[in-house]
């Protein structure tokens, strides 16, 4: 089962900031808890008694010499905050103390997780003047939204500070909350996007989607809001009423439903056709060339970005491409074999992606449903690595997770992401279309391509 940490794509250099409504100090618990020890937390704002009894290690920091008086111990979660204010709340750590904080977990090189708004336990919030208070250091922020609200009245017992949540979506006090209306309060710079620093990684948090409908909208909201956040993640979180307690060994305190992250596509389009005897790439197949087909097949499939990496045909191929919503990258050390084209394509990826599938440019014939079934598999897995696997073969396009990037970066010479295959586990994608394995390395194979889809 997919754990929140990992979903979240949580490391040791996370110093992360959750934020909104509808299970905030739950997914702050929960991931701390999936996590290596030691892991940091505090608050910026007010946090209830019975959140921070949750803590193996609650200190009362009311000044930075406070943060290391104490030390940590064999502690899993460390609580920071300052004394309670009288009302069953504790107060948030100071600017100070904050600092002193991130600077220890720095030391420790721990992840530093932190709570920087309130939302009264309610599924859905709009923020105030004065809110969230995110700190200028954070490199990630979670924005988190209870789906259970959706379909209820926009009112006091649904939605944190209804009146500003009708002000940001259009909506008038006592309507129901639609799906349309959440996402925009969600992408509102006023609203789920606010005070978010402008280095921080920008993810979401649909939590309770504990009903197939409700998940289905989540994967709505997802289509909607991907230009605003780097992952979206659908899940039902437990809050249970005894989750004041530390979680059991080896629960997950949830599940993770699916995880919604931009899949780009790499084509790979560099070979000297040296088998074949002429330039491939631009002979004709059903009306189009080649090349074009397997571009169109991967914008098809919803991979974004496509990057093309061409090699001694690159003028003609920007040519043939140029109304399509591409990245064309040369690779002038194309012959020095696939290796190269791995490298430059990845290259050219922002750091907003969650993973790459790599198609090759001469097979046109592979439909766009086997690239978004990968896209599928990777959204409920995360799994390293996804591949087709057609009667006992593997086959193209094979789509790597992030977490394989440091390593197809080192590959050298006329080798792909085949020789990973040993180092991360595979979960493999079942395909039952031989077709699909046909490469165009000969005059042959191109006579078959064009005889099998007449």
């Amino acid at each position: 089962m997919l754990k929140l940490a990992k979903a979240l794509r949580l490391s040791r250099k996370s110093r992360l900031a959750f934020v909104g409504a509808g299970g905030k100090s739950s997914a702050l618990f929960i991931a701390a808890r999936q996590l290596d020890p030691p892991v940091l937390l505090t608050a910026t704002t007010h946090l209830a008694l019975a959140e921070a009894t949750r803590a193996d290690r609650w200190i009362i920091a009311q000044s930075p010499q406070d943060v290391r008086r104490e030390g940590l111990g064999h502690a899993h979660v460390i609580l920071y905050t300052r004394a309670e204010d009288g009302a069953g709340r504790t107060l948030g750590v100071s600017d100070a103390t904050l600092d002193e904080i991130r600077r220890y977990a720095d030391e420790l090189n721990c992840p530093l997780l932190i709570e920087a708004d309130g939302s009264r336990r309610l599924p859905l919030k709009a923020p105030a003047a004065y809110e969230p208070a995110i700190p200028a250091f954070c490199n990630e922020a979670v924005v988190v939204a209870g789906l259970s609200g959706l379909g209820k009245p926009l009112d006091h017992a649904w939605v944190h500070r209804p009146e500003r949540f009708a002000e940001l979506s259009g909506l008038r006090l006592g309507e129901a909350v639609s799906l349309e209306a959440l996402a925009q309060v969600l992408a509102h710079p006023l609203g789920g996007l606010k005070n978010i620093p402008s280095q921080a990684k920008r993810r979401l948090l649909l939590n309770q989607a504990d009903t197939p409908e409700l998940q289905a909208q989540a994967s709505l909201l997802a289509q909607r809001l991907s230009p605003h956040y780097a992952a979206i993640v659908a899940a039902h979180l437990d809050q249970r009423p005894d989750m004041e307690k530390p979680l059991p060994e080896g629960e997950n305190g949830g599940e993770v439903f699916a995880v919604y992250e931009k899949i780009a596509g790499i084509i790979l389009a560099a070979g000297g056709s040296s088998r074949f005897g002429q330039p491939k790439l631009l002979l004709p197949w059903r009306g189009e060339t080649i090349i074009r087909h397997v571009v169109q097949n991967a914008l098809a499939a919803g991979l974004k970005p496509v990057v093309v990496v061409a090699g001694e045909q690159t003028p003609e191929i920007r040519r043939e491409l140029a109304d399509l919503e591409i990245v064309l990258v040369c690779n002038p050390d194309w012959e020095e074999g696939q290796s190269t084209s791995v490298r430059v394509g990845l290259q050219a990826l922002g750091e907003d992606v969650g993973g790459a599938a790599f198609l090759l440019g001469d097979q046109p014939q592979i439909p766009p449903r086997l690239a978004q079934s990968l896209i599928e598999a990777h959204a409920v897995s995360l799994a390293p690595i996804i591949a087709p696997l057609v009667i006992g073969q593997r086959g193209n396009p094979v789509l790597f997770d992030r977490c394989t990037f440091d390593d197809l970066m080192t590959l050298r010479g006329d080798v792909g992401g085949r020789s990973l295959f040993s180092k991360y586990p595979t979960e493999w994608v079942l395909w039952h279309d031989p077709s699909v394995l046909l490469d165009i390395d000969t005059p042959e194979d191109y006579a078959r391509l064009l005889a099998d889809f007449e």
